[in-house]
């Protein structure tokens, strides 16, 4: 009971705090539809899947909930559904770049743990339901459009997992291209996570997208993304729409 109240204090007080700074506070709500779930070159769920989002940010400061889900009855998987929430803070330099500093809560309530159970994993008493991850993104400029991020999960991973992932966006006829390449830096205590014992490409593709004039005033976003796992040797196609 005590973890629960915890949870939601820091998430009222961060909320909160977003408010308390700032008169220009914004509130964005949607979703995406995907024809599968691929995260990091990861097959999560073979499946489709409906993700929605809500987002609060104001100062550079944001929090907010991300969530995916199986569109088939069906499944049984582990990762059929899912639900995140996180804590992030981007300061803007002057001449464009910036840097982001975000904590993310992962939680599979299909995993048939309790959402209750923040326990830390050990061998005594297995893995938690939670999984805590701390990122470090940089951004570049308009001259410099890459951007390097790096994640760690510092909490209910014995491995400690590393990922990193370098982006670069370009524009080919009229087309917004993200071309990408990520890595893993590997564990030997939970290799699972990435699939991987030590360091090795998994997540390597580009994503194009457009948007579809629906309306005079609506146009609807749609994107299409190849990534290969070099180290699963796999590759996907996934569509995606976002309302």
């Amino acid at each position: 009971m005590r973890s629960i109240i915890n949870y939601f204090f820091i998430l009222v007080l961060s909320v909160s705090s977003i408010q308390l700074y700032s008169q220009q506070t914004t509130v964005s709500a949607g979703a995406d539809l995907v024809s599968r779930y691929v995260w990091r070159g990861l097959d999560v769920n073979e499946a489709p899947n409906l993700q929605p989002s809500i987002t609060v940010s104001a100062y550079g400061i944001s929090a907010g909930f991300w969530g995916s889900y199986s569109l088939d009855n069906n499944s049984n998987s582990t990762y059929s559904q899912e639900i995140d929430t996180w804590l992030s803070y981007k300061y803007q330099f002057e001449n464009g770049p910036s840097i982001s500093a975000v904590l993310t809560d992962y939680y599979y309530p299909s995993a048939g743990i309790k959402w209750t159970n923040f326990n830390n994993y050990d061998d005594t008493t297995g893995a938690g339901a939670h999984t805590l991850e701390a990122g470090l993104i940089f951004a570049g400029c308009e001259k410099f459009p890459l951007t390097l991020s790096a994640y760690m999960n510092i909490y209910n991973d014995a491995g400690n997992n590393l990922y990193f992932q370098i982006d670069y966006p370009v524009n080919v006829a009229e087309t917004p291209l993200n071309f990408f390449i990520g890595a893993a830096a590997g564990s030997e205590e939970n290799p699972y996570y990435y699939g991987t014992e030590k360091f090795n490409l998994v997540n390597l593709g580009v994503k194009a997208s457009r948007s579809i004039k629906i309306t005079e005033d609506y146009s609807l976003p749609v994107s299409v993304t190849f990534a290969i796992n070099p180290r699963a040797e796999i590759s996907y196609l996934v569509f995606g729409l976002t309302f």
